[in-house]
């Protein structure tokens, strides 16, 4: 008779390993694949762009590419970055700030309707932004603040996920005893919150910030709605507008939005390698404790 044995549970980590590898290699192969076409496409001129093989090569004529983007229409593309970064950077570090106050107190002070106001928070970021965009549209109409960077702003300023994530984030990393013994030497609410509580949530703020800035930055519906005139408008809907367009003055526009796409990335790319260093210290905060 044939004995049977244990399988080796080394064997079995190694195989594990594997699967993991491959199926990681895959994800970011997909996930990179759209860039990959994108830089291709971005370093071609026209009949490259219509009559070469499409994954591969055919001519550099990037920096031709960037002077056409830079100077179409007496260069909007640039006017449309500047409201991309205003909308995405002063939106979101508002908002930042706003929602780790509210995050702190609601995972730190007791009040009345604390458990209903959290559930509202939490019911909030469930509804699709698609379904608050009319109703902000009509309010904004109202108000006359309809085309105006203020329709982009406000919005922008009220995250209830990123209330969510203050929240968890507070109760993870910010002990009752702390705030306690910061009361007990005098210290006030508010420099409590600005001397302490905000320094020892970086990480979560950084997440937080990082979030609201990606999720401003590709914003395309909202943009679409309240704004008008194309000198407020942002990069994705501006992208948007040249495509409409097929060839204008000679130039091809299909190129243009091309390796306008191409920039667009360039600062989401600056963001998660600056930002990464305190995504480390997030995780290695456990261990530490």
């Amino acid at each position: 008779m044939r004995r049977l044995t244990r399988p080796d549970p080394a064997a079995r980590s190694r195989g594990g390993q594997r699967f993991l590898l491959v199926g990681l290699a895959l994800a970011s192969a997909y996930s990179l694949f759209p860039v990959y076409w994108l830089i291709i496409a971005a370093t071609k001129d026209r009949v490259g762009l219509y009559q070469s093989n499409g994954l591969w090569f055919s001519g550099w004529h990037l920096w031709d590419n960037l002077q056409q983007v830079f100077t179409y229409d007496d260069g909007i593309f640039l006017r449309w970055t500047a409201n991309s970064f205003l909308y995405a950077g002063v939106g979101s570090l508002g908002g930042t700030l706003i929602a780790l106050a509210t995050g702190y107190g609601l995972a730190r002070f007791d009040f009345p309707g604390r458990g209903a106001v959290f559930a509202a928070v939490v019911g909030s970021f469930l509804i699709p932004i698609a379904l608050l965009t009319l109703p902000l549209y009509l309010l904004f109409s109202a108000i006359g603040m309809v085309d105006t960077p203020w329709a982009m702003l406000i919005p922008c300023l009220i995250n209830p996920f990123s209330v969510y994530l203050a929240k968890v984030y507070t109760e993870a990393t910010i002990p009752f005893e702390l705030l306690e013994a910061a009361r007990i030497d005098g210290a006030g609410e508010l420099r409590i919150f600005f001397s302490i509580v905000l320094r020892m949530m970086t990480t979560g703020g950084a997440t937080v910030f990082l979030l609201a800035f990606v999720n401003t930055w590709n914003a395309f519906f909202l943009p679409l709605t309240v704004l008008r005139g194309e000198e407020n408008w942002t990069l994705n809907l501006g992208l948007y507008n040249w495509t409409g367009k097929r060839l204008e003055s000679g130039i091809d526009v299909t190129s243009l939005v091309l390796t306008g796409a191409l920039l667009s990335i360039v600062p989401m790319a600056i963001m998660m390698v600056a930002m990464r260093r305190y995504w480390r210290t997030g995780v290695t905060l456990g261990a530490l404790k």
